[in-house]
């Protein structure tokens, strides 16, 4: 126990560190140390030392200096190829499904039910659909134009002869919302049966079949006389631009698609032509 206790005592015995002017032998400067006060002393500035190192390589770029740790074009690259994954992987699912109804009409059999999963990465709630100054000038422009513009009920009642053939009931159900191009609404709602197909008005080309965010799946047929056909909110698109459909051929599934203008599973049929909207409760029986 004495050995011990003297060695404790070893580590608190004082020493006396002086600094001489070497000139005058004045004492300038003294420090009274012991060992145990060096070795605290020591060890509160190592961990000082890692503490701040920690620190600046937790918060700052520096940890981008650190070997094999990626920096931000890299953290960047795999968000990105993570994001593009998870859209290959949904449309190759999308395309399956495609392939699988495509097989079941051509059987005869009726397609499955396709319903779109919700994005949940955002709240739509949440999301803010903020307009340009551009954008807001040529809205205005135009409407002071077409304030007082009458074309689209004469040319209507004008072109209505014009058009004098027989028009394929995109599909039968409900109509809930008609034409008014007063609240530019082109076109005319028709609710139906869950799961409904719907059909190709007229014999045509389809040229356009894709998704937007305010109308989700779309698709447009070009007919003859510059007329076109417009097919809104599906939920499954069964034709490719470039193909020819005949009057009666199914080309979609009614669905609710479209984060905007949406609000149940329903068809917007429209009819344009030579550029005008068209009434289709006109020449169509829904």
């Amino acid at each position: 126990m004495a050995k011990k206790g003297k060695k404790i005592s070893k580590w608190k015995y004082r020493y006396r560190f002086i600094i001489y002017n070497d000139r005058t032998f004045e004492e300038v400067w003294q420090m009274r140390l012991s060992k145990l006060n060096i070795f605290l002393l020591i060890g509160s500035l190592v961990v000082l030392l890692i503490a701040l190192t920690t620190v600046l390589i937790a918060f700052t770029n520096l940890r981008e200096f650190i070997p094999g740790y990626p920096d931000g074009n890299m953290r960047r690259n795999i968000v990105m190829n993570a994001y593009r994954l998870d859209s290959l992987e949904n449309e190759l699912r999308i395309r399956d499904q495609y392939f699988e109804n495509l097989s079941s009409i051509i059987s005869g059999e009726e397609p499955n039910s396709y319903n779109p999963e919700q994005d949940t990465n955002i709240a739509i709630g949440e999301i803010s659909f903020a307009t340009s100054l551009e954008d807001s000038l040529l809205r205005h422009q135009i409407e002071v134009e077409e304030l007082y513009n009458l074309s689209v009920e004469e040319t209507e009642e004008s072109e209505k002869s014009s058009l004098d053939q027989h028009f394929f009931t995109p599909m039968k159900g409900i109509v809930t919302s008609s034409f008014n191009a007063i609240e530019n609404h082109f076109g005319t709602d028709v609710v139906g049966s869950p799961n409904a197909v719907v059909s190709a008005t007229l014999d045509g080309t389809i040229i356009l079949a894709s998704w937007t965010l305010e109308t989700g799946y779309v698709i447009q047929i070009q007919h003859e006389n510059n007329l076109v056909s417009v097919y809104k909110h599906n939920a499954e698109l069964l034709k490719e631009v470039g193909s020819f459909v005949r009057a009666g051929e199914s080309i979609a599934i009614i669905g609710n698609s479209g984060e905007l203008f949406s609000t149940g599973p329903h068809l917007h049929f429209e009819l344009w032509y030579n550029g005008t909207p068209l009434d289709p409760e006109k020449y169509v029986v829904f």
